[in-house]
């Protein structure tokens, strides 16, 4: 019984966290009206460091952040700030929920990416799973009609999403999770704050309140995951994320009046079906120090 209510917990938590993640997402396209991409990415960041300080200050401060490895921590904040940037700008240019969808892609690319870099083989689901993703993604992109921009982006921030979370895979043999979280916080924050001399637009009394809403529901967001996670088992829990879709497309609905098409409907099916199956082909991402499960890194 207490095996079946930690599942429970842990549903719950990720289905939170994935409202969350929803009302990010639909705050940065409200936000984006007004505010560029790098505005918007720089400030998240910004609110993402300033909750990480109090934490690295509990657990060792400054001493426990010595590293062997600072270019693994360097491509895991290149990457991740990346696939930020690909996500917020899908998010202002496409209806929400493809913006979200394209972003959860990322699955998808680790069990290759996991082969090719940590030499750990593919077991049969995740062989399955790349398939069945690559048919979801090219019905989402619809190659047929008129693929934009937008689209390439949010699928080009699902691959960096998969090398940042690969780049933690490798990080968390050796680095435990706050000094993992930390250096990615500091250097994201760093890496935002080049465009600033040039593109920083001071936000109007709204822009502040939802760039505010957009660091607090992160941050929630992020909590609340990480909850979800050290409750049960990744495989158990983790389809759970796929929850954001759903919720995207109801803020869709209420605030763009977006309609859902059957063929983007068809293809969140096999794209929720590939992570999946790749979820549960792979050992979870999760530290070897703190057992604190990798988040997202656009997120």
């Amino acid at each position: 019984m207490p095996y079946r209510q930690n599942i429970l917990a842990g549903a719950l938590l990720i289905v939170a966290s994935e409202l969350l993640f929803a009302t990010m997402g639909a705050a940065v396209k409200f936000a984006a009206v007004t505010l560029n991409n790098e505005v918007i990415v720089f400030m998240r960041n910004v609110m993402g460091l300033l909750m990480i300080l109090p934490i690295v200050q509990r657990h060792g401060g400054l001493p426990a952040l010595a590293t062997r490895v600072p270019h693994l921590h360097l491509l895991r904040a290149a990457t991740g700030v990346s696939a930020m940037y690909c996500f917020f700008y899908t998010l202002g240019h496409l209806p929400i929920a493809n913006g979200v969808l394209l972003q959860m892609t990322s699955p998808v690319f680790i069990p290759v990416l996991v082969f090719l870099w940590l030499k750990e083989p593919p077991g049969r689901l995740a062989l399955l799973a790349v398939p069945i993703g690559f048919f979801g993604v090219m019905l989402v992109l619809d190659p047929g009609g008129a693929i934009n921009l937008a689209s390439l982006i949010g699928l080009l921030g699902g691959m960096l999403g998969a090398v940042a979370k690969v780049t933690v895979r490798r990080l968390t043999r050796t680095e435990p999770a706050t000094r993992v979280v930390f250096y990615f916080a500091v250097l994201s924050t760093a890496i935002s704050a080049l465009p600033m001399p040039w593109a920083w637009q001071t936000p109007a009394p709204a822009g502040l309140f939802l760039l505010l809403l957009i660091g607090m529901a992160g941050t929630a967001g992020q909590f609340l995951l990480t909850l979800g996670y050290g409750a049960a088992p990744a495989a158990r829990v983790g389809p759970f994320t796929y929850f954001s879709v759903v919720f995207a497309a109801a803020y869709g609905h209420l605030f763009w009046e977006d309609v859902l098409t059957p063929r983007f409907a068809g293809g969140a099916l096999l794209i929720a079906i590939a992570g999946i199956l790749a979820l549960r082909s792979q050992a979870p991402l999760t530290p070897v120090a703190g057992k604190t499960p990798e988040a997202d890194p656009a997120l």
